[in-house]
């Protein structure tokens, strides 16, 4: 496996457990991007969609969107419909 991942340039050099974790942030950031991706998509949030886009935070600004702001506009909608 080690043989597969330092044939990328950027895990030359790395030590055993580096090309490990490295690999296993990419895809942590990759899961929580593709959440907050896809509910900012449907919250038709433009500025969320480009923030969350543009700026890799390792799935913090993500984790941030998905429990905090994304709520707070679904508690508006609610108090309003009331």
């Amino acid at each position: 496996m080690f043989e597969i991942l330092n044939t990328f340039n950027f895990l030359n050099g790395l030590d055993e457990n580096n090309a490990v974790i490295i690999p296993l942030i990419i895809l942590w950031s990759l899961a929580w991007k593709g959440v907050a991706l896809w509910k900012s998509a449907h919250k038709n949030s433009k500025p969320w969609f480009i923030a969350l886009l543009l700026i890799n935070s390792v799935g913090i600004l993500e984790m941030f969107y998905i429990f905090v702001f994304s709520k707070k506009k679904r508690e508006k909608e609610e108090k309003s419909v009331q």
